[in-house]
């Protein structure tokens, strides 16, 4: 009898576990219960310095803001020649689709730097090679740390370093209203969901910036 109650506790704590890890068994992963979290209860970002390309500096919040657009984000470094490549050729079709429909004062691409490396100079460079339109797709990096630790903790992309100053992250596509929520999180094998959910989510939000501005 006191085995059958340990088995029986045992595996209450067991179902009450995997209950937890797949948010009320709606998933079978702690990723895809956070991103299933952030669509049904979109997050508030935390607030970061941010240096673009043109060397212009402004808070992520107030650029959000200020800019007025839907913001398809994603995290990637210059050395990078894995994930963010791939990421990067996908930015480019969305950057032509949103041309295509007229959606430049709704919707835009932000690339934001990990790498302390990253230099204003060096994105810029990275964004010519991307063939980044700048009012459209724009780049910037985090200096301060424990900004970039707490932004990419908000985002849940995790950095490691690996060697010959490489880094293993993760990756996805984020879509950010102008009011600082994240939204929605695509995982980067489906980037033909992302302009459909940016554009989806642009007919929630107040009326977007009459132009869109170059950082």
């Amino acid at each position: 009898m006191k085995l059958f109650v340990a088995l029986l506790l045992v595996c209450m704590l067991g179902v009450g576990a995997l209950y937890a890890q797949t948010d009320g068994f709606t998933v079978v992963t702690t990723e895809a219960a956070r991103r299933d979290s952030v669509a049904r209860h979109p997050r508030a970002l935390p607030d970061a310095a941010l240096t673009f390309a043109s060397g212009r500096r402004d808070g992520l919040l107030d650029a959000l803001h200020t800019d007025g657009r839907v913001t398809i984000v994603n995290f990637i470094y210059t050395r990078c020649v894995s994930l963010c490549l791939v990421m990067g050729s996908e930015f480019q079709q969305m950057q032509a689709a949103i041309a295509q429909h007229g959606l430049e004062h709704r919707v835009r691409l932000l690339s934001i730097s990990f790498d302390p490396a990253d230099t204003p100079d060096e994105l810029a460079v990275y964004a010519r090679s991307q063939h980044a339109d700048p009012q459209v797709w724009q780049f910037a990096r985090v200096a301060d740390s424990l900004g970039r630790r707490a932004l990419l903790a908000a985002f849940g992309i995790v950095v490691v370093p690996a060697p010959l100053g490489q880094y293993v992250h993760n990756a996805a596509y984020h879509i950010v209203a102008p009011d600082g929520r994240l939204t929605r999180i695509v995982d980067y094998n489906e980037p033909q969901t992302v302009l459909p959910l940016a554009q989806a989510q642009t007919r929630t939000e107040a009326p977007a910036a009459t132009a869109a501005r170059q950082p």
